[in-house]
C-alpha cells in the first residue's frame, strides 16, 4: 500500500475528486466528512499526510491542525479552504499547517503538495522523538527553534554528524544562527560534557589570532609575561567553533591547514607540540569558493574544512518559524523587563509574516526586543513594531503569493521576489541586491540556485 492520505471536508464531490485524483499517482486515500470522525480515525490508524478544509461544522480544519500539532507533529496537514485570504493563511500557519491551498483546488498541485509533505515527514518524526525524549514544550534542537521543512533538514545532518569527528562547515548569511548550530552539534554529540569553545576570527587583531588559538610560552614576544594555552588545547576533546573563518589571514590560513592534517599544534615561541584532540567546527557568511576565485582564501584549506557542509536558511525561507521565533523572543524579553507582556496581534504578525528579513533571526530578536519595551498592551502590536517593518514596500509581491490560488513553496517565492527586483531595477544586480537586502555575492548565488540569467534583461516569470 501507498502513502495513507486522509482527506476531511464536509463536502463529499470534493473528497471524492481528492480521492480519485491521488488515488490516481498512487495514494490510497479515505475521507470523512466531520472533523471529530477524523481525529477518531487519525487516533485509530496511521495515515501519512492529512487534507482537512478549515470551515468544517462543530470542530474547524484548524482545531484539527492545532490538535495534530500538539500531539501528533509529525503528520502533516494540509489545509484547503474556498475562503482564502490572508488572514486564513495566517492562521493556518499558526496552527502548525505544512501548506495552504485555495479552492477551486488544482489537483496537480495538491499532488505536488502531498508528495512534497510526504518527503519531509521522516524529519518530522526524527524532531518529535528528539522534543519527546527531552519533554520538550516546543519545536526544535536544543537551543534552535524551528519547524520548518529547512530547519528540520538542518536538524537532520546535526543528528546524522554529530558523533562523527569530522570537520564541518556552516554556512549562511550573517545572523541565521550559525553558533547555535554549532552548540547543537557539539550537545547532540558524545562531546557534549565537553568544553565547547568559540572564537570570533574577524574580532581578534590577525597578529593576535596565532597566540589565541595556539597559546604561547613565557616570552614568545613582548607580552607574553606567562605561559598560556591556545583555545585548541582549552576545547580538549571538546568541540572548537572558528566563527568568520573567511576573515582569516592568507598567512595562518596554511597553520591552521597545518593543524588539521597533523592534529598537532605548536605553541608561539614553544618547542614541544600539543595533541588537538577537539572536533573543528568552522562557520562563515562568505562565499567560499568566490573567496578562492580572488585568491583570499586557500583552496587547499576549504577541501580540509569543507568534509561535511550545513547550511544554515535564512529567516525569509523558514515560513512560519518567524512567527515561532517572535513568540519566544517576547517570553524571553517580557521576563527580563518584568512586563506581562504575552503575545503578538494578529496584524502585528502579518507584518512579521510579510517582511523579508535581510538581518535573519539576530534582526528579528532586536526587532522583538524593541516592541517588548515599547509596547503598552499585553500583545505587540503594529506601532510597536520597526517602521521598515511597518511600511516594508516589498510586502506585496510575498502577500500576493499568498493571496494567489495557492501558497507557494517558500523557495518558489523567493525566485519570484528575485525575479521581480531584477525587473524593476531592469536587470542590474547591484541595484537587485540593494533592493532585496543583500550583497552582490548572495544575489548570484540565488541566481544561480534558481536558474535564473543575469543577462542584463529583465527575467521572465
Amino acid at each position: 500500500m501507498g502513502t495513507r492520505v486522509l482527506v476531511i471536508d464536509d463536502d463529499q464531490d470534493m473528497c471524492e475528486l481528492i480521492q480519485a485524483s491521488l488515488a490516481s499517482h498512487g495514494h490510497h486515500v479515505e475521507w470523512l466528512l466531520r472533523g471529530e470522525e477524523g481525529l477518531e480515525a487519525l487516533r485509530e490508524h496511521d495515515f501519512d499526510v492529512v487534507i482537512a478544509d478549515i470551515n468544517l461544522d462543530r470542530m474547524s480544519g484548524l482545531d484539527i491542525c492545532k490538535k495534530l500539532a500538539e500531539n501528533r507533529p509529525d503528520i502533516p496537514v494540509i489545509m484547503i479552504t474556498g475562503f482564502g485570504s490572508m488572514s486564513s493563511a495566517v492562521a493556518a500557519m499558526r496552527a502548525g499547517a505544512y501548506d495552504f491551498i485555495n479552492k477551486p483546488v488544482d489537483m496537480a498541485l495538491l499532488t505536488t503538495a502531498v508528495e512534497r509533505a510526504i518527503k519531509h515527514k521522516p524529519l518530522r518524526e526524527h524532531v518529535r522523538r528528539l522534543d519527546c525524549c527531552r519533554g520538550a514544550a516546543g519545536r526544535g534542537m536544543g537551543a534552535l527553534i524551528g519547524s520548518s521543512p529547512a530547519m528540520l533538514q538542518v536538524y537532520e545532518l546535526i543528528r546524522r554528524v554529530a558523533d562523527v569527528d569530522t570537520t564541518v562547515l556552516l554556512t549562511g548569511e550573517s545572523g541565521t544562527g550559525k553558533e547555535l548550530v554549532a552548540r547543537a552539534l557539539h550537545d547532540e554529540s558524545s562531546r557534549r560534557d565537553k568544553p565547547f569553545v568559540a572564537i570570533n576570527c574577524a574580532a581578534v587583531p590577525p597578529n593576535l589570532l596565532e597566540s589565541e588559538l595556539f597559546g604561547h610560552v613565557r616570552g614568545a614576544f613582548t607580552d607574553a609575561k606567562d605561559t598560556r594555552p591556545g583555545l585548541l588545547e582549552q576545547a580538549r576533546d571538546g568541540t572548537l567553533l572558528l566563527d568568520e573563518i573567511g576573515e582569516m589571514t592568507l598567512d595562518m590560513q596554511p597553520k591552521l591547514l597545518r593543524v588539521l592534517q597533523e592534529r598537532q599544534s605548536r605553541p608561539v615561541g614553544g618547542n614541544t607540540v600539543v595533541d588537538v584532540n577537539a572536533r573543528i567546527v568552522v562557520a562563515t557568511n562568505r562565499d567560499l569558493e568566490a573567496e578562492i576565485a580572488e585568491r583570499r582564501f586557500r583552496e587547499d584549506l576549504y577541501y580540509r574544512l569543507n568534509v561535511v557542509q550545513i547550511h544554515v536558511p535564512p529567516l525569509r525561507s523558514r515560513g512560519s518559524d518567524v512567527l515561532l521565533l517572535a513568540q519566544h523572543f517576547v517570553h524571553k524579553f517580557a521576563e527580563r523587563s518584568h512586563k506581562h507582556v504575552t503575545g503578538i496581534s494578529d496584524e502585528a504578525k502579518r507584518k512579521l509574516l510579510a517582511y523579508s528579513w535581510p538581518g535573519n533571526v539576530r534582526q528579528l530578536e532586536n526587532s522583538i526586543e524593541r516592541a517588548v519595551a515599547l509596547t503598552r498592551s499585553e500583545q505587540i502590536e503594529v506601532e510597536d513594531i520597526p517602521e521598515r517593518i511597518k511600511h516594508h514596500e516589498s510586502s506585496s509581491s510575498v502577500l500576493a503569493a499568498v493571496d494567489s490560488e495557492l501558497v507557494l513553496p517558500l523557495d518558489q517565492i523567493e525566485k519570484r521576489h528575485v525575479q521581480r527586483a531584477l525587473k524593476n531595477a531592469k536587470g542590474n544586480k547591484t541595484q537587485a541586491a540593494k533592493a532585496l537586502g543583500v550583497d552582490r555575492r548572495t544575489l548570484y548565488r540565488k541566481l544561480e540556485r534558481y536558474n535564473v540569467t543575469p543577462n542584463g534583461s529583465a527575467p521572465t516569470e
